[in-house]
C-alpha cells in the first residue's frame, strides 16, 4: 500500500539521495508542530468566545492559553501530530492503488496494514477529543463525577458528556482512516507548475479549512445516528470496566433524541472535529509540499564514491519510487531550462570517448516507454477475448470444443441456456484440472487427431498395415466410445461451470462486489504514467536541444529507436482510447483532500506523446527521411511531418 522508505544518506539534503526524503518528511512534521499552538488558540477562541462577555472570555481564553493542563495537551497534541506525520510517511506512494471492483476495494479496506492504521487513528482521536473536551471545560472536562444513590451514599458516576466527546474523537478517527483508503488520500502527486513552499501552503489553506469543516459536519451527522442505536453498549462497558455508576435521575442521551440534537452540544462536537480534522490535514498538506519540492541531482561527478549520487544511476539502479519520481522530474527540467546540464549528458567520458550519461539516460527512459507499450497490448488483447486466453488451435479442420459441447447438448431441449455463453475459460485459474487436460491441444499423432463431425465419427489416418475385419471393428468401436465418454464428460463440466456463473449471477450482491467499475480498469492502467510524462517530456526536449549543441552526435546514434519507441506507443494509446470509458473524462470534486490527479493521467500522456512527437519532428523536418526505419514507421512519422496527426 506504501512505497518504499529507505533512509540511508547521512548528509541530508547534501548527500543526494535517499535520505532526503527523511529529512523533508521531519521538515514537514517540525513545521507541523510549530502551527499547533497558533492553531489551538483559535480553537480555544472558536469553543469559548461569547459575544455577550467579549472582555471576559478572552481573559479566560488568555488565562486557559497559559495554564498547566493547556501545556500538557500541548504536549499530547504534539505528539499526536508526529504520529500523523509517520504514518503520511509509512503510507504514501506516488503511485496509486485503483481498486477495479467493489471487492478489491473491499479487500483494501479489511487489509491488515489499513487495521492498524484504522486502530492508531482511533487512539489518535481519542487523544484529541479529551484534549479538547479538557479545553472546552464545563460539562465536559471529567469523565465522572460525585453523585449520591438514592440512600445518601456518595459514588462515582458517569458523565456521558464526557464519553460522547471521547467516542467521537473514535468515529472521526476511524472514519478519516476510511476515507482515506476509498479516495487514496496517500497518494501523492507532483505538481506541473513549480511554486515556493509558501505559495503552495498558502494557496491550500483555504481547501483545507473548507474540507475539515465539511468532512467534521457530515462524520459528526453519522456518528450522532450511530450512539443513538448502539450508544448503550461502549456506555455499559466503560461503567464495568472504571466501576463507574449510571446517575438513573439523568436521561441517557441515546433515550433522549432532544439531548442528542442540543445545539450546544452539536456545536463543540463539530467545532472540536474540525479542529481534529485540520490539524491532521495540514501535517499531510505539509508533507506533500515537502516531499514533491524539485531536488536537482548532479549529472556527473569528478569523484567516485559519488558517482551514486548521479542522475543517470539513479535512473538505472534500484532505488525507492519516490526517488526515481524525482529523478525523472529532475531530467525533464534539466532538459528544458539548464543548457549547461544537457551538455554534460551530451559528453563524453574521458578516457574512452563514450556517452555513458546519454545512453543510460535514453536506455531507462526507453525501457519505461517499452514497458507501457506492452502493458497496453497485453490489455488491449485480454479485452479484444473478453478476459480469455487466445485459443492455440492445432489445425483449420479442428473444431473448438465450444462447438463440440453445442452438438452434444442441443437435444437437451428448449430449457437449456444458449451453448454461446458457455465457452469454457481455460485459462481461468479457477477452471478444474480436468477441463485443462480435456481441452489440452491434440498431437498430431494421436488418434483424436482431425475434424469430429459427430461423438461416433473419428477421422482415421492411413494404417501403415492392415488387420483382420474383427479386430478393427473392435478397434473401432472402442474409439468411438471412448470419443463418447471424451466428450460427455467434457459436456458435463461446462455444464457445472456454467450453472454456478448463472447461480452467482443471481445475486445481486455478489454482481454488486464484482462488477468493473466504469474507468477503474483504464485508470489503473496509467496509474505510473507520470514517470512516463517526464521521460517523454526529458527525451524530446533532449533531442530537440541536440540539433544545436550535440557536438559529439551522441544522440543520432539512437534517434531511430526513440521515434519508433515513441511511434509504438503512440497507436498503443490510440487503441486504447477507442475502448469503452477509455476517454470519458471523470468528474473533478473541489470540496476533497483526495487528489484526482491520477484519473486524469492517460490524458496527460496522450497529449505530452503527441507533443513530443511534434518536437522532434518540426525540429529535425526532413532529416528524418535519412533515418533507417520500418515502411509502417515512416508512413506514421510521415503524417507528422505534414501536420496531419
Amino acid at each position: 500500500m506504501g512505497g518504499d522508505r529507505h533512509c540511508g544518506v547521512e548528509d541530508g539534503e547534501s548527500g543526494g539521495g535517499q535520505g532526503v526524503i527523511c529529512w523533508r518528511a521531519a521538515a514537514s512534521n517540525a513545521w507541523a508542530v510549530l502551527l499547533l499552538p497558533p492553531i489551538t488558540a483559535v480553537f480555544v477562541i472558536f469553543s469559548r468566545f461569547s459575544l455577550l462577555h467579549p472582555i471576559q472570555t478572552t481573559s479566560e481564553c488568555l488565562s486557559l492559553l497559559m495554564s498547566a493542563s493547556a501545556i500538557f495537551s500541548f504536549i499530547l497534541l504534539g505528539g499526536v501530530i508526529l504520529m500523523v506525520g509517520f504514518l503520511n510517511f509509512e503510507y504514501y506512494t506516488v503511485i496509486p492503488t485503483v481498486a477495479c471492483s467493489k471487492i478489491a476495494l473491499l479487500g483494501q479496506l479489511l487489509h491488515p496494514r489499513q487495521f492498524v492504521n484504522s486502530l492508531a487513528h482511533c487512539i489518535m482521536g481519542v487523544i484529541v477529543a479529551w484534549c479538547c473536551a479538557v479545553t472546552i471545560g464545563g460539562r465536559y472536562e471529567t469523565l465522572g463525577y460525585p453523585c449520591t444513590e438514592s440512600d445518601g451514599s456518595p459514588q462515582m458516576c458517569l458523565n456521558e458528556y464526557h464519553l460522547i466527546f471521547l467516542l467521537a474523537g473514535a468515529f472521526v478517527g476511524f472514519s478519516h482512516s476510511l476515507l482515506g483508503v476509498i479516495y487514496n488520500m496517500n497518494y501523492v502527486s507532483f505538481h506541473t507548475v513549480q511554486q515556493y513552499k509558501y505559495l503552495r501552503f498558502k494557496g491550500s489553506l483555504p481547501l483545507v479549512v473548507k474540507c475539515s469543516t465539511t468532512q467534521a459536519l457530515y462524520s459528526i451527522r453519522n456518528y450522532i445516528v450511530v450512539y443513538f442505536f448502539l450508544g448503550y453498549i461502549p456506555r455499559a462497558w466503560i461503567c464495568k470496566t472504571l466501576n463507574l455508576h449510571l446517575n438513573r435521575s439523568v436521561l441517557f442521551l441515546d433515550c433522549n433524541i432532544a439531548g442528542l440534537l442540543d445545539l450546544s452540544l452539536l456545536y463543540h462536537l463539530w467545532i472540536s472535529a474540525t479542529f481534529m480534522l485540520f490539524t491532521w490535514y495540514i501535517t499531510l498538506l505539509l508533507f506533500r509540499i515537502f516531499v514533491t519540492e524539485v531536488y536537482s541531482f548532479p549529472v556527473q561527478s569528478s569523484f567516485t564514491e559519488d558517482a551514486h549520487q548521479c542522475l543517470p544511476k539513479v535512473l538505472t539502479e534500484k532505488q525507492p519510487v519516490i526517488l526515481k519520481f524525482l529523478a525523472l522530474q529532475d531530467l525533464a527540467l534539466l532538459s528544458q531550462h539548464s543548457p549547461s546540464r544537457r551538455s554534460e549528458v551530451f559528453s563524453l567520458s574521458q578516457p574512452g570517448g563514450h556517452a555513458h550519461n546519454w545512453n543510460a539516460i535514453s536506455k531507462e527512459c526507453l525501457s519505461l516507454l517499452s514497458d507501457l507499450t506492452q502493458r497496453l497490448v497485453a490489455y488491449h488483447d485480454t479485452v479484444a477475448t473478453n478476459g480469455r486466453a487466445k485459443s492455440m488451435s492445432t489445425g483449420s479442420e479442428r473444431t473448438t470444443s465450444s462447438e463440440t459441447s453445442g452438438m452434444l447438448l442441443q437435444n437437451r431441449g428448449p430449457q437449456s441456456p444458449p451453448m454461446s455463453l458457455f465457452t469454457p475459460d481455460v485459462g481461468s485459474p479457477f477452471a478444474s484440472p480436468g477441463l485443462r487436460r480435456l481441452t489440452a491441444p491434440v498431437e498430431q499423432c494421436s488418434p483424436w487427431y482431425g475434424t469430429v463431425q459427430s461423438p461416433h465419427i473419428m477421422r482415421r489416418a492411413p494404417k501403415l498395415w492392415s488387420t483382420s475385419t474383427g479386430k478393427r471393428r473392435f478397434i473401432e468401436g472402442d474409439g468411438s466410445l471412448r470419443s463418447n465418454r471424451h466428450y460427455i464428460e467434457l459436456a458435463k463440466l461446462q455444464w457445472q461451470q456454467q450453472l454456478v456463473k448463472f447461480f452467482l449471477a443471481r445475486r445481486v450482491l455478489i454482481m454488486y462486489l464484482f462488477n468493473k467499475l466504469p474507468e477503474a480498469s483504464s485508470q489503473a492502467l496509467f496509474a505510473d504514467s507520470q514517470a512516463h510524462i517526464w521521460a517523454l517530456e526529458g527525451l524530446s526536449y533532449l533531442v530537440q536541444a541536440s540539433f544545436s549543441e550535440d557536438q559529439f552526435g551522441v544522440v543520432q546514434t539512437t534517434l531511430p529507436n526513440i521515434l519508433s519507441c515513441m511511434l509504438v506507443l503512440q497507436e498503443a494509446v490510440d487503441r486504447h482510447f477507442k475502448l469503452p470509458h477509455a476517454s470519458s473524462k471523470p468528474v473533478r470534486s473541489t470540496s476533497s483532500m483526495a487528489d484526482p490527479t491520477y484519473k486524469t493521467l492517460r490524458f496527460a500522456l496522450r497529449a505530452t506523446l503527441k507533443t513530443a512527437i511534434y518536437r522532434i519532428t518540426t525540429t529535425f523536418g526532413d532529416h528524418l527521411n535519412a533515418l533507417q526505419m520500418s515502411a509502417e514507421h515512416r508512413k506514421r512519422l510521415q503524417q507528422f511531418l505534414e501536420y496531419k496527426e
